[in-house]
């Protein structure tokens, strides 16, 4: 089995070789072993594994922190505007902050599903800073209703989030569209079969006053495939 590390939007985006440095964790979970990835230095496709047993595997990767800058306002403000979060312009002038040129953290804490042979299995917590976890398996549980997952922050469950899900059909054309968490955490995904997701949610806080950025965020990701 292989798989690409990718950058960008709609599930295009350029393939990422594997880089130690740039990587916080990389785990395989089947079952309930959990096992490191040991990747080599420059590999493209960035993961590939040459022996697996049949169930369900769950891929965790969290990238170190890297830093963008914003060098408008209004790229800042369409961000926030898009992920819909609230408080956080009003945030941002109540810190005194600059409106051009100033920096934001950003780091991936992303899974994916993957069957092997019959898929069996659950996903579970894996202890990322934020994470997604599948509440049914989506190659063996009946999604008629759609998939339940929930969110988590720092191992608690995130409340009343924007989740935004990439749904690719097999002619490979994306849709987009919002869902939301409940108090809990949990949100119900509506899936079609023979499509792929992607569900998206992002945490945004105050960098330490310590770094030069101002802002970080941190973007939890769950990719899967409906049969």
């Amino acid at each position: 089995m292989i798989a690409d590390l990718r950058n960008g939007q709609k599930f295009t985006g350029s393939k990422l070789v594997y880089f130690a440095r740039r990587t916080r964790r990389f785990d395989i979970m089947q079952g309930d072993q959990v096992t490191p990835y040991q990747g080599r230095m420059g590999d493209l496709p960035a993961f590939h594994l040459d022996q697996i047993d049949d169930g369900l595997l769950v891929i965790s990767h969290e990238t170190v922190p890297e830093t963008l800058t914003y060098e408008t306002w209004e790229m800042f403000q369409a961000f926030v505007t898009h992920k819909g979060f609230v408080g956080i312009i009003q945030s941002h002038h109540a810190r005194g902050l600059p409106e051009q040129d100033f920096t934001e953290t950003y780091s991936r804490h992303a899974k994916a599903l993957i069957a092997i042979g019959d898929g069996t299995g659950t996903d579970s917590l894996q202890g990322m800073e934020t994470e997604f976890v599948a509440l049914a398996n989506p190659y063996t549980d009946d999604l008629s209703l759609g998939i339940p997952v929930q969110l988590f922050y720092q191992g608690q469950p995130r409340a009343e989030t924007q989740v935004e899900v990439f749904e690719r059909a097999p002619d490979g054309t994306v849709s987009i569209f919002l869902r939301h968490t409940d108090i809990q955490g949990y949100a119900l995904i509506p899936v079609k079969a023979g499509h792929t997701y992607l569900l998206d949610a992002v945490v945004i806080r105050p960098a330490p006053k310590a770094e030069g950025p101002v802002w970080q965020s941190l973007w939890a990701a769950l990719t899967f495939a409906v049969p």
